[in-house]
């Protein structure tokens, strides 16, 4: 794969999956850890886009793109 669509693909997933599916997620019930799964959806979120974000730095690293 060209390295361009790979960190085009780590840089949108985090968007798709907040906004996407939204809609697939938003119910009270289940309650997962006392939380509704739309919370409980976007709580984890806002810890895994960190994740791709770091792994884009370190693509970008290993190409050489970034000193």
């Amino acid at each position: 794969m060209n390295r361009k669509f790979i960190i085009f693909i780590l840089f949108i997933i985090p968007f798709i999956t907040q906004f996407a599916f939204l809609p697939f997620v938003n119910n009270i019930h289940p309650i997962i850890f006392g939380l509704p799964l739309l919370h409980l959806w976007l709580f984890l979120w806002v810890f895994l886009t960190p994740v791709c974000t770091f792994i884009i730095y370190r693509l970008q690293k290993s190409w050489g793109d970034i000193e």
